[in-house]
């Protein structure tokens, strides 16, 4: 397990993150609990918004998991919604991830995210530029976001609406010329304004996680190699299973709808949704939703 232990890092000394010490207004030192980002490994940093939908939950995770397991580090702002989806999913997909804390690195908030705060420890470390018991406010948050992006390599949001603290983060990453990398929405869903806007400014389009390795020079031929996999990811399914993976997508759909649009009967299209979970292909959302699930060979495999 890592050392706990609360730790002060002035900006003069050899531990101190190189990342930090040439941003404009670099913190004078930082408070850190557990352990520091490896500077000689590849580091994303995720964020989104607090309330996120379930394409954006599914997404997040799709990207941390992916990420995670090729031994990149995730960081973001442990903040309700996408930052701890992210950093969650990256823990149990055997990654380490680091947390910027805007209020004293002893203090957990939000508060239901007090587990997370405990398994980072565990696999990562806890780093804020404030003194142990300082309470969290608004105004230290964008401040806090500033570190968020320059301990990364690449930046990337799931989810934003028009205006948001995402906002501030991805203008500290231009200012310190960080890559920027956008997870496209439909256009006509406000959670998803903040990115499309990013991709039309410029951002890239991040697909899948192979978009953002290969942006990290990690592996060679992502996209590509990724889009040959989507061809066949449903090969193997029955007709009627098929109807059913049409009829969804990464937002919640009901099975009313789904039995409307199928024509099949409600008995045995639980059946074929039972079946099409076991595989992998789709997910339950709850409260008899469904959605499509991001990662998918049609076999169930990964």
């Amino acid at each position: 397990m890592s050392e706990t232990k609360i730790r002060y890092i002035c900006a003069l000394e050899p531990e101190f993150p190189e990342k930090l010490k040439n941003i404009p207004n670099a913190p004078d030192g930082i408070y850190v609990r557990g352990c520091l980002p490896d500077p000689g490994k590849k580091t994303v940093s995720i964020i989104g918004s607090r309330n996120n939908s379930e394409y954006g939950r599914g997404a997040a995770e799709y990207f941390a998991r992916g990420l995670a397991k090729h031994g990149v580090q995730i960081v973001s702002g442990m903040a309700r919604g996408i930052d701890g989806i992210s950093q969650s999913t990256a823990l149990k997909s055997g990654g380490s991830s680091f947390g910027i804390l805007g209020c004293g690195i002893d203090v957990v908030y939000p508060e239901e995210n007090r587990l997370l705060y405990e398994r980072i420890l565990e696999k990562g470390g806890l780093i804020s530029e404030y003194p142990p018991g300082t309470p969290p406010r608004a105004a230290l948050f964008p401040q806090r976001n500033r570190i968020i992006s320059a301990l990364s390599d690449v930046l990337l949001v799931v989810e934003a609406r028009q205006r948001s603290g995402t906002s501030i983060t991805v203008r500290f990453a231009l200012e310190q010329g960080r890559d920027i990398f956008a997870v496209p929405g439909r256009i006509t869903d406000p959670l998803s304004y903040g990115c499309n806007t990013l991709i039309a400014d410029g951002a890239g389009i991040a697909t899948c996680p192979e978009d953002i390795l290969e942006a990290l020079g990690l592996i060679q031929g992502g996209r590509n190699k990724h889009r040959k996999l989507n061809l066949n990811k449903f090969s193997g399914l029955s007709e009627t299973q098929l109807k059913i993976i049409r009829c969804l997508d990464y937002n919640p759909v009901s099975i009313n709808e789904i039995a409307s649009k199928t024509g099949c009967d409600l008995s045995d299209l639980m059946l074929e949704l039972l079946k099409l979970q076991l595989l992998g292909c789709i997910e339950n959302a709850g409260q008899g939703f469904y959605i499509l699930k991001l990662e998918v060979n049609g076999d169930g495999s990964r």
